[in-house]
Parts: structure tokens; sequence; C-alpha cells
């Protein structure tokens, strides 16, 4: 993988950290539950885009 390359999956690593934290924010303001449950669902989604980055960064780690 090339410098650029890495860069633009720690960039996506970091916007994924961002939208969780933001759904974390928005889960804790919320009363409805139909709608909090949507928003756990779509802050698990986020986290696992977030560890499947990291986990490709890591597999380029160990290739090097």
């Amino acid at each position: 993988m090339t410098q650029k390359e890495l860069l633009y999956v720690e960039d996506a690593i970091n916007h994924e950290k961002s939208i969780i934290q933001i759904l974390s924010d928005a889960i804790n303001n919320l009363n409805d539950e139909n709608f909090v449950s949507y928003m756990q669902n779509e802050q698990a989604t986020h986290e696992k885009i977030k560890n499947d980055l990291i986990t490709l960064l890591k597999e380029t780690a160990n290739e090097r």
C-alpha cells in the first residue's frame, strides 16, 4: 500500500470515529426507543467499518 493510500485509510478511520461519537451523543439525547435502536444499529455499522479499516492497516504493517 502506498503512503497516500495509508493516509487515506487513516483519515477514513478518524472519520468513522467522529461518526461514532456523533451517534453516541445523539443516542444519549433521544427519547424515542425506535429511533435509539436505529441509531445504535448505525453506530454498530460504523464500529465494524472502523475495525475493518484498522485490521487492514495491521495486515499491511505485517506485510512489510
